[in-house]
């Protein structure tokens, strides 16, 4: 090799070092707030700070740095249920299995999870919007009585940017859902009840999702100290998610942005090969 090719080699590896730096430090950024972020999502959303950089770089030299870098997220698996559907009540029919949803604050699925505390157990109602998937309710609280759920719901109405929409709320059906309390609220909000019919979680696969992103991607499937620390993490966490993350199921938009929107297409996460 040529003094000059040399010379020139050099600044050229010189130039990715510093590219790479700048890489990783907006990366480490980013994950602050959501550590769990797909690499994928990072790669799109970075699309503009590449360009303001004046940096070229592909998806797969993208993956390799940050593998290189030990900065790839590692799948984990859990699974448990909340759900005691063994009860007397009145079970509604399963109302959006055929349903073609097209617009925001059309579908309403629920869901709860629960929240490992230190010395006890949360349990996290969340409301989300079937075509947007924007959290519209939440409620964290150390019991599972149907207020829990109310309260969740009583959010997601306050909040509402459709009212005069009619709305189909979906959910499993435990006994929060369908207890004759939680049936008397819809009715005087003018709520369509409808519940799943079997426990094929595929039945309310949007809400399953949005639990497993939550404690995944935000820190709520780690042991907290207590239910105060539970309900702050839960608050960023559900402002994160609405406001920042990336959906491929909304063409690499967030729910915040498509929830004003009624031009993209509806995936309802039934296909388990479905990314979110």
């Amino acid at each position: 090799m040529s003094r000059q090719g040399f010379h020139k080699r050099m600044k050229h590896l010189q130039k990715d070092s510093l590219q790479f730096e700048l890489i990783l430090k907006e990366v480490r950024k980013i994950r602050q707030l959501q550590p769990k972020y797909g690499t994928l999502k990072l790669f799109k959303e970075l699309q503009p700070f590449f360009l303001k950089n004046n940096i070229k770089m592909g998806r797969d030299r993208f993956f390799k740095l940050l593998r290189w870098n030990s900065l790839l997220v590692k799948k984990s698996k859990n699974f448990t249920t909340t759900t005691n559907s063994k009860h007397r009540f009145f079970k509604n029919p399963n109302r959006i299995i055929d349903l073609k949803i097209t617009q925001s604050e059309q579908v309403w699925v629920s869901d709860i999870t629960y929240v490992k505390l230190q010395n006890d157990y949360a349990y996290l109602a969340l409301v989300t919007d079937a075509y947007s998937k924007k959290i519209v309710g939440f409620n964290i609280d150390t019991h599972m009585r149907t207020e829990l759920v109310v309260k969740a719901l009583k959010m997601a109405i306050k909040q509402r940017s459709f009212p005069q929409r009619q709305i189909i709320h979906h959910s499993d059906r435990g006994v929060q859902y369908c207890s004759l309390e939680f049936e008397n609220f819809t009715l005087k909000n003018n709520i369509i009840l409808s519940n799943t019919q079997n426990s094929d979680p595929y039945e309310n696969a949007v809400a399953e999702r949005i639990n497993r992103t939550l404690k995944y991607e935000y820190g709520l499937k780690e042991t907290l100290p207590d239910l105060r620390t539970a309900q702050k993490m839960t608050q960023q966490a559900v402002h994160l998610y609405n406001n920042h993350r990336l959906h491929f199921s909304l063409e690499l938009q967030t729910p915040a942005n498509v929830h004003l929107l009624e031009n993209v297409e509806y995936k309802s996460y039934k296909s388990k090969k479905m990314l979110i």
